[in-house]
């Protein structure tokens, strides 16, 4: 069945597209893989339904594997290295392999202590499937289709540009030990992930882009949240990286 798209079903696509890139970038990594600032447990559950509604499985499997990833960067063990398994499955292929279907748990026990945060890991479908749901009542086939399905292809594309694309194109401002890059265009499509050299030079950041012209809103979100007191403790690069980030080349 063919669905045209419709106003209602373009802003539906744009606007849960944007929300659940917002829910992974803040969510499932820069909270649950870095510890990039504190919040209560009550927003910690929120932050993970949130995120698990873009369908890339559940909180404790994305953040123990993003961990392994930072663990093992362009090594043997890094499970999505573009120069080590290729392109396409750097893209994508590495979410569907039956070998990373286990969540680490080993390298999640900070989070793994908390029941909630457990369950929702072995229900990650739920928040999705009632996303789609609401998709549906909101605008019938074509809330469905563009405001759902549509939308959940482009998130996923848009996040993994990441684990592929910003290992491949774009400059490196920090020596790091793997091929991270800094992007531009990235940066622009997935709220601020696309500094990806600077994230993997401290990766501890709330705030991916170091310097005033790097935009990241993700980081913007982050800092209304702390003045509004929902989020606190909120790490930002220290001096001296930032330094190290002013002797070399500017990224674009």
């Amino acid at each position: 069945m063919l669905v045209p798209p419709s106003a209602t079903g373009l802003l539906l696509c744009i606007v849960m597209l944007n929300v659940r890139i917002l829910g992974i970038t803040m969510g499932y990594h820069r909270y649950f893989s870095h510890r990039a600032f504190r919040t209560s447990r009550a927003f910690q559950f929120i932050l993970a339904l949130w995120a698990s509604s873009s369908a890339q499985k559940g909180v404790l499997w994305w953040a123990g594997h993003h961990r392994n990833h930072h663990r093992n960067s362009d090594r043997p063990e890094d499970l999505h290295s573009p120069s080590r398994r290729g392109l396409l499955f750097s893209h994508l292929g590495w979410i569907m392999a039956k070998r990373y279907e286990r969540t680490p748990i080993e390298a999640i026990k900070d989070m793994a202590r908390f029941p909630e945060l457990r369950w929702l890991d072995r229900h990650y479908y739920l928040a999705t499937v009632l996303l789609a749901v609401a998709c549906f009542l909101v605008g019938g086939w074509t809330g469905l289709v563009w405001g759902y399905l549509v939308s959940t292809v482009l998130l996923w594309h848009a996040t993994f540009t990441i684990n592929s694309l910003s290992h491949v194109f774009g400059r490196r401002r920090y020596p790091t030990t793997d091929t991270s890059r800094n992007n531009f265009w990235l940066a622009l499509l997935t709220l601020g992930e696309g500094w990806h050299n600077n994230h993997h030079y401290f990766c501890s950041s709330a705030k991916n882009g170091f310097f005033w012209w790097e935009i990241d809103p993700t980081y913007y979100v982050i800092w209304l949240l702390e003045k509004l007191g929902v989020v606190w403790d909120v790490k930002r690069p220290p001096q001296h990286v930032l330094d190290a980030g002013k002797q070399a080349l500017p990224s674009s």
